[in-house]
């Protein structure tokens, strides 16, 4: 008796089945196929190895799902197919291993306005999301201020949005990246000598 098995997704054809280790080998290699496990891990791998060659004045964003795709040529758009918070754990995580670069974190300014009648499930993100941020210093800008810095940094350096499916409206976490062995401090300090020296007669 032919089994048939039919996955749109992974086979072209039609696959037929003559005995039943073979049919139940094809139905188990079809159910890897669906598995979204793996795509979701493909975006983590695709940037934890172009993290390397980010830097100073790069920035990574984790965008909701309704984030335009933006063509200046230098920003590169990643869709995760992930939870916008577990991507932002991944990307924090991964930053910090590497510790060459440090992140400057900049939010909507509406966020802080959005209410749970008008989008549900707002509050309870808003909480986590600080509880994820913990102390670290926040920006906050109106949204098209933020796509504007992000239109203007894609002209020269490189720019990585990691789409999420997170359906909250001015969720998008704009990560601008500062050299992470180089305070803005230390940076003042350098000037300030340096026209000190300038300064002084010859």
């Amino acid at each position: 008796m032919l089994i048939k098995i039919l996955n749109r997704s992974c086979l072209p054809a039609i696959v037929r089945c003559s005995t039943v280790t073979f049919c139940v080998a094809s139905a188990l290699l079809l159910q890897g196929c669906q598995t979204s496990g793996s795509h979701h891990r493909s975006w983590e791998n695709r940037f934890r190895s172009e993290l390397p060659l980010l830097g100073h004045r790069n920035w990574v964003v984790i965008a909701d799902s309704a984030y335009p795709e933006q063509i200046s040529a230098g920003v590169e758009t990643i869709y995760t197919g992930a939870d916008q918070l577990d991507v932002l754990r991944t990307v924090l995580a991964a930053l910090n291993q590497y510790q060459h670069v440090r992140p400057i974190v900049h939010l909507d300014a509406e966020l802080s306005s959005v209410t749970d009648s008008q989008a549900p499930g707002v509050t309870a993100y808003r909480t986590e999301l600080n509880r994820l941020l913990g102390n670290v210093p926040i920006n906050r800008l109106p949204h098209e201020e933020l796509i504007s810095k992000l239109d203007e940094a894609g002209r020269t350096f490189r720019v990585v949005i990691l789409k999420s499916n997170l359906k909250i409206p001015y969720t998008t976490i704009f990560l601008q990246l500062d050299c992470g062995y180089w305070s803005a401090q230390q940076e003042q300090s350098l000037r300030a000598a340096m026209s000190r020296s300038e300064a002084t007669p010859k």
